[in-house]
């Protein structure tokens, strides 16, 4: 990332972006809540891409140089908090889960402003505990640091249906299928098919927020079948896909 932005205070706000804006890298000094009540959002650090559709929301530590970027129209509610009051315990970054309670949370206090009273510190205090409550999501695609594993995965990004095996994958960039799996245990600390399955998912959710219909995004992402799709996506999201798009 280049020409990255500092910007101490993390707001506290709603903002709409259309299809395809994005924020430039940039920090806080601030931790700051990202969710999307429209659309999807996705985050871009060194380390790695997170995608949150609208039952999830990015948590984005303090310090972190992230950007931004709008799949689908989005509707993005920011909120800020102190670098002194950290409500998840993480100082990476992660996807959390959102209920129906804690979304409304996140709408009704970035849609108003911070006037002091009383009834805002209350909204304020029970957005904070649901947050504590909110578990991870694994919807977390690191990015490889090693060249070799680099030149593989993004071949899979150009094209994630692609399905060739990892030996196949391995003769195009020059290593043995017992190499690589090292690399994505020692580099990436998953397995290639949980690496393949992840890619998979985030480029699923981008094109659903897009509005392509769901037996199109299986066979763009490469399941084998349409119903292999709704399974993996209703594991790993807790809805199918085409409830999500519904939504």
């Amino acid at each position: 990332m280049t020409e990255i932005r500092h910007d101490p205070i993390a707001p506290t706000r709603t903002q709409r972006l259309t299809s395809g804006a994005a924020i430039g890298a940039h920090r806080h000094d601030d931790h700051q809540i990202a969710h999307a009540g429209r659309g999807v959002l996705s985050v871009t650090t060194d380390a790695g891409s997170w995608v949150a559709p609208g039952t999830r929301a990015l948590w984005v530590p303090a310090g972190t140089v992230h950007a931004h970027q709008a799949h689908g129209d989005l509707e993005l509610h920011l909120v800020g908090l102190p670098a002194t009051e950290n409500p998840v315990g993480l100082d990476t970054p992660a996807v959390l889960a959102v209920s129906p309670l804690l979304h409304e949370l996140i709408v009704a206090h970035t849609r108003t402003p911070d006037d002091g009273s009383p009834e805002r510190a209350r909204l304020r205090a029970v957005l904070i505990d649901q947050l504590r409550v909110s578990p991870q999501q694994p919807l977390h695609l690191p990015t490889p640091t090693t060249p070799l594993l680099r030149s593989l995965c993004d071949l899979l990004h150009t094209d994630p249906a692609d399905r060739r095996t990892l030996a196949e994958l391995g003769r195009v960039v020059g290593a043995s299928a017992r190499t690589l799996s090292r690399l994505f245990h020692d580099d990436l600390g998953m397995t290639f098919p949980q690496w393949r399955t992840q890619l998979r998912l985030h480029h699923a959710l981008i094109l659903l927020a897009e509005g392509t219909p769901v037996t199109r995004v299986a066979a763009l992402c490469g399941w084998s079948s349409t119903s292999a799709f709704i399974d993996v996506f209703r594991r790993a999201l807790g809805h199918t896909p085409g409830a999500y798009a519904r939504g």
